[in-house]
């Protein structure tokens, strides 16, 4: 009884995001009650719980830095042509109503590493290709469900991604060798999706008409502007800058931020040379005209990573710390490693906690900062490992907490990433209101059902050893205390 009371807190939080209630409101409420249920179960005074809370929010220093400049990044990219040349590019090989999700997906993906947002890069794709759908004549439900898991890609793999950086701080481990553990499987999830969406595209009887980005964008009504410009302003800078063409060198900046990380730079000075090199590159290619607009759109990056994301991570990350100092998730820790029978089988328990989580919190963040702490704990407590073993294993966990959050999201009707991606879908593309809704678009994102598939079966069986770093060591190498 005392296990379920301790639980309450996160049925609270996650009530209060399934009834649609903004996670701004949602957690200092359940932090609150959290406090209250701690201070009452475990006679905790006060401010135990509120150095506890502070505690857990030490880490979050450095992700905050790496939010602002990731935010602006994002805002550089799309106002300097970076993200143009990127599409443009990606749209040269031609675009058919049998092909446009296949290449509305590798796009998104291309873009989502670039930005490291998929909210972002949803709202600067979803007008192109939606549109460019339409005018060929294509699968409105393909097209949505190929662009919304491209663009949770390199949310969930990008070097300069906030659940990346948060996910990996929690497990203690580096963000380059994460992403190098990870990099394989995810490019084969792409490959599998690509071709997928291009096989049900070609097997739809869909029209052979080929066009281009700049006709697609012309048809946009102006109605539909003024929605964009309300929900994402530099969303139409971009739109602009696709349908006039950039130069085609605008794209180097987005491989100077993956060259850099590639080679294991730090991740503040890759996010900075990504904003110089846009500045520099711009400037000589006629998009920056000006370097106060520049500066102002950092500064938009800047006042949007700290107007919300960072709030919202100050109070989860509260109401997360005050969970970890009651023990609050103690029974459901000690369920798997009673059920579990070896380490494989717990960090598949893993993977399905991260999983479950999200889907009750219903926010990928409130995900990661809540649940990644509880797995890790599980691993730490019930493994024996070497130091190189147990970093794997760490590895493993942190790809749970970050794909289960990002990509997972993708498969819950009420997650607020669903909500956004309708939301924005229906505002840009107004003539699919009632057609675009969350389970629709669940249905067609096929990289989010063989993501989260894959990653649970490759974990389950022991096929992970056939993706190359992707193998996390088992028995003998690796056991369970309970086993020794």
């Amino acid at each position: 009884m005392r296990s379920a009371w301790k639980l309450t807190p996160v049925i609270l939080l996650a009530s209060f995001m399934i009834s649609g209630m903004d996670i701004l409101v949602a957690a200092p409420i359940s932090f609150a009650y959290a406090v209250v249920v701690a201070m009452v179960m475990e006679r905790f005074t006060f401010q135990e719980l509120l150095d506890a809370a502070i505690n857990n929010l030490k880490f979050f220093i450095i992700v905050f830095l790496i939010l602002q400049l990731a935010y602006a990044v994002a805002e550089t990219f799309m106002s300097t042509g970076v993200a143009a040349a990127a599409i443009n590019l990606a749209l040269s090989f031609g675009v058919k109503a049998s092909t446009v999700s296949m290449v509305g997906f590798i796009t998104t993906c291309l873009l989502s590493v670039a930005t490291g947002t998929s909210w972002g890069t949803f709202a600067a794709c979803a007008p192109i290709f939606l549109w460019l759908n339409h005018i060929t004549g294509g699968s409105i439900l393909l097209t949505i469900g190929a662009i919304a898991g491209g663009s949770c890609f390199g949310d969930n793999i990008g070097l300069i991604s906030d659940t990346t950086v948060v996910s990996s701080g929690i497990q203690e481990v580096e963000i380059i060798r994460r992403v190098r553990h990870q990099g394989a499987w995810s490019l084969l999830c792409v490959a599998v999706s690509a071709v997928i969406f291009y096989v049900v595209g070609s097997s739809m009887g869909l029209p052979d008409t080929s066009v281009s980005a700049a006709e697609a964008i012309a048809q946009v009504p102006d109605e539909v502007w003024a929605a964009l410009t309300e929900k994402r302003a530099s969303a139409v800078t971009l739109l602009r800058q696709v349908q006039a063409g950039v130069p085609i060198v605008m794209i180097v900046p987005f491989f100077v931020v993956l060259g850099m990380a590639v080679a294991g730079v730090n991740t503040l000075m890759c996010l900075a040379s990504g904003i110089v090199a846009s500045l520099i590159f711009g400037y000589f290619s006629g998009t920056v005209t000006s370097l106060s607009d520049f500066l102002a759109n950092c500064y938009t990056g800047f006042s949007e990573a700290g107007g919300w994301s960072i709030a919202m991570m100050l109070w989860v990350g509260a109401f997360g710390g005050v969970m970890n100092k009651m023990d609050a998730f103690k029974g459901i820790a000690d369920a798997i490693a009673k059920v579990a029978k070896n380490v494989r089988q717990l960090m598949f328990c893993n993977a399905l906690l991260c999983l479950f989580g999200n889907a009750a919190l219903a926010d990928e963040m409130a995900q990661i900062v809540t649940i990644g702490p509880i797995i890790k704990d599980i691993t730490d407590k019930n493994v024996e490992a070497s130091p190189e073993d147990r970093y794997v294993l760490a590895l493993r966990n942190a790809t749970y907490s970050d794909a289960m959050a990002v990509v997972g999201s993708q498969l819950i009707p009420w997650h607020t990433y669903v909500g956004f991606f309708v939301g924005i879908s229906v505002s840009v593309y107004p003539i699919a209101e009632g057609l675009i809704t969350p389970l629709t678009m669940i249905q067609y994102n096929y990289f989010a059902w063989f993501s989260v598939i894959s990653l649970l079966l490759l974990t389950y069986t022991g096929w992970d050893r056939f993706i190359p770093l992707f193998k996390i060591p088992s028995e003998p190498n690796v056991r369970l205390k309970k086993n020794s």
